[in-house]
């Protein structure tokens, strides 16, 4: 995949250890945030949010000494600006128009009503806090039990019941299989709801420039031009006349690639005030108001033959999806992810699934790293586990007996997904040697019966689907399908490089990733090459930055830009050398022949300034490329974890003892960036499994709005990560690589849950239910020890 004329010992380029080049600003606070910006006239926004979950708006009541244009309602904005409606083409879906500010009903605790703008934050506030708004409460639907039960109050009252869209499978004979099955068991699982807590909250700020005419919006995006068009399409006007800007942003984890009723609002507002306005989230607006996910609820059961052979599956997915479906994922975008990752990384054949995404009184949900399959992979690796017990067997060797083997690939999943290249039992067998299993099983068998704690060793194997493409999007039911990229590399007048990408980094490291492909092309120091991004003026049209897409997609794009301008420098170079272009290369900033060389400065001076010189080629130093992976599936990588725990009897406190992953992302650009991305995810991991969940009242108010009640894991919490790599490059991809940015977070539940059950397995107690919170595991205990058959799982059940 190497371009004619790089480097081949790639001192820069893929593969090299480049410290992330965003550290140098951001460490030395020279970023800049939404938060951070100043524009003359510049004043601040605040919003009247609900604080019941369900109700009639029966009158809204402002100050009289208010001043006039500084307060807005859903009333006021309605005439200017279309309420966003995300729809599916799944069949049945049911859409819900998210309205910007709510009119007539809300329908959950953190709904925007009103729209406030003064002078400083601190006024809009005071002026918000001084808003009457009369709401008639309406019972609400929180949980499944209650939104699924016959007489359950309606979230959307033109609806006949609570599911915006429930979606089916029926593959292979599972009824046969299960007759001939030695063990079958059935399971259930919860997966509790989580906030996404990006270091920097949500922002906005918008002006409308009365020169150009333009409005110029900054938002904490991931995804640019999809605010962008969405903002055109809203207002109604064409998309030239908008200009978003994403900044430097705190991190994302997806929450921050849907589209917003507040980037809608002030764009909205803007359009029809002098001065700019600005909103920037405060921690409690974040805990109730930005998207949230997982929220899950699972019923498995699974058949073997006995010597382990994983026979079928039968699945039963539930999802909270909350009170609206986000634009453009729509709310049925975990349990269509859920029933397609359940399979995993398994030679599956007979399949059987259902799920329903249900609407409630709760904020809406959203992506969040891994976006379904980490409650996909607790409920199916949960399940092997317990099969494994039931047969005897090692649960790692009960993994290596049924993963697709590298000889099976390409692998077509029994949910049509293309598993493209990889050794999913080696994985296993390399994270079961770093783990230290068998010394790790002699240490818990030592253990005396007196003891007030149990040792216990779990794993979590997955197969992460990454950088899909439309087909995929389309199969999924969204409105709007993705799977392209583009980028635009131009060699300027001295020499150098800049290359505008259409993704946006907040926070992983693509400016120096993308850099490193330029340089694997030119044979430059990646800190020389200069990478635009998060700016619809002057970047190419891009998707944005989800579904670990951004170094398949971009670094595709960015790949062939560099590959096209590469071949016109080197003809221009062999003008100028008076030699074969094909016969020559780059080498540190300089087209080099064997008779000499051209510096990059000295060549793009010639041709730009004096292209007399240079006939035959045609004008420009600049290239667009556009990129479409082969596969449409997605470039699929994976991973097997293993974690050791120690839980105290007394306590049902969950202690790390070790934690050790083996993955496989394909050709690694970065070691460094990807060794980083890991750690953060199975930090993120390690808080849904241990501590992370937002716990609701019967009635729908959320009782977790701040760090104080919302429990995020800590340097104490986090041990010592080993970190395995395999490299199988995609056979689809440039340069094979896959997304890495998701995976360490999607494992990490259910090998800690494993874990936990199997050091209570003596008990009879299980783990099925996160966070696995000491309450719960010491409850589960209780339970077991009451149990006269088999003791009480959280949620489990044999059959």
């Amino acid at each position: 995949m190497n371009a004619a004329g790089s480097n081949p010992a790639r001192r820069n380029g893929i593969g090299a250890r480049t410290p992330r080049r965003e550290d140098a600003r951001h460490l030395s606070g020279r970023g800049r945030f939404v938060a951070d910006m100043k524009l003359p006239g510049l004043r601040e926004v605040a919003f009247v949010r609900s604080q019941v979950p369900h109700g009639r708006i029966r009158g809204i009541t402002v100050p009289a000494d208010a001043e006039p244009g500084s307060v807005w309602t859903g009333t006021d904005l309605a005439p200017i600006a279309e309420p966003l409606t995300a729809t599916s083409t799944l069949e049945g879906f049911r859409a819900a128009p998210l309205p910007h500010l709510a009119v007539e009903k809300v329908r959950y605790v953190g709904e925007p009503i009103a729209m406030v703008i003064a002078s400083a934050r601190a006024e809009a506030e005071d002026l918000a806090a001084r808003i009457i708004v009369d709401i008639e409460p309406l019972p609400a639907a929180v949980d499944f039990t209650g939104a699924l039960a016959q007489d359950a109050p309606l979230v959307h009252d033109d609806w006949p019941d609570n599911v915006y869209a429930t979606t089916s499978g029926d593959i292979g004979d599972v009824d046969a299989v299960a007759h001939d099955a030695a063990v079958t068991v059935t399971r259930e699982y919860t997966m509790n709801r989580q906030a996404v807590v990006p270091l920097e909250t949500r922002g906005v700020m918008a002006q409308h420039d009365q020169t150009s005419g333009q409005l110029v919006v900054h938002s904490s995006t991931q995804t640019p031009h999809m605010i962008r068009d969405m903002i055109a399409i809203l207002l109604g006007v064409e998309a030239r006349q908008v200009r978003v800007i994403a900044p430097d942003m705190g991190g994302g984890f997806g929450t921050k690639c849907s589209v917003y009723p507040e980037e809608i609002a002030l764009a909205a507002v803007a359009m029809r005030l002098p001065y700019p306005i600005r909103w920037v989230e405060d921690r409690w607006e974040a805990m109730v108001s930005s998207t949230q996910a997982r929220d899950h609820h699972y019923r498995i059961t699974a058949h073997a033959a006995a010597d382990g052979t994983l026979l079928g599956v039968e699945a039963d997915i539930l999802v909270n999806a909350g009170a609206y479906s986000v634009h453009p994922w729509t709310a049925t975008m975990d349990a269509t992810m859920s029933a397609a990752m359940i399979p995993g990384p398994y030679r599956l054949s007979n399949y059987r699934f259902r799920t329903r995404s249900v609407a409630t009184n709760k904020t809406p949900l959203g992506p969040y790293r891994g976006v379904a399959r980490p409650g996909a992979c607790l409920a199916i690796e949960r399940t092997l586990d317990e099969l494994a017990h039931a047969l005897g067997i090692e649960p790692n060797e009960m993994r290596i007996r049924n993963m697709v083997r590298p000889e099976d690939m390409p692998y077509t999943s029994v949910a049509k997904k293309v598993y493209d290249s990889g050794d999913y039992p080696e994985a296993v067998r390399r994270v079961s040697a770093l783990i230290g299993h068998d010394a790790w099983r002699k240490q818990q068998q030592d253990v005396s019966d007196g003891a007030r704690h149990r040792i216990g060793i779990g794993y979590g194997s997955f197969t992460e689907q990454t950088a899909h493409g439309c087909i995929e999007w389309a199969s999924r039911g969204l409105a709007i399908t993705i799977g392209t990229e583009g980028a635009r590399l131009e060699m300027d007048s001295s020499g150098g490089l800049t290359l505008s990408v259409g993704i946006k980094s907040h926070g992983q490291g693509a400016e120096t990733t993308l850099a490193q492909v330029v340089s694997e092309v030119f044979d430059v120091d990646p800190a020389l090459v200069t990478v635009v991004h998060g700016d619809t003026a002057l970047t190419p049209r891009g998707d944005g930055t989800f579904a670990s897409r951004s170094m398949v997609m971009a670094g595709g794009a960015t790949y062939g830009a560099a590959q096209q301008l590469a071949g016109k420098v080197l003809r221009i170079g062999g003008v100028l050398l008076g030699e074969d272009p094909k016969k020559l290369r780059f080498k540190d900033g300089a087209v080099v022949g064997r008779t000499g060389s051209v510096t990059y400065r000295e060549l793009a001076k010639e041709f730009l300034f004096t292209p007399d010189h240079v006939p035959g080629v045609e004008a420009g130093l600049e290239v667009s490329f556009y990129y479409r992976p082969d596969t449409q599936t997605g470039a699929f990588t994976y991973a097997s974890h293993a974690a050791v725990v120690s839980v105290d009897l007394d306590t049902g406190a969950v202690s790390l003892l070790d934690y050790a992953v083996v993955e496989d992302c394909g050709t690694v650009v970065n070691p460094l960036i990807v060794d980083g991305q890991i750690t953060g995810g199975i930090a993120q991991g390690i808080g849904t499994a241990l501590l992370e969940e937002l716990v609701y009242d019967p009635d729908g108010q959320p009782k977790s709005t701040s760090f104080l009640d919302y429990l995020l894991p800590g340097a104490t919490e986090v041990p010592m990560i080993k970190i395995g790599h395999m490299q199988t490059p995609s056979p689809h991809t440039v340069f094979g690589v896959k997304g890495a940015g998701e995976g360490g977070a999607i494992a990490p539940p259910a090998a800690i849950a494993n874990a936990v059950t199997d050091a209570l397995r003596a008990f009879g107690a299980e783990a099925n239910e996160t966070p696995m919170t000491p309450v719960r595991i010491w409850t589960a205990l209780q339970d077991a020890q009451a149990s006269p058959v088999r003791g009480a799982a959280m949620t489990g059940t044999d059959r």
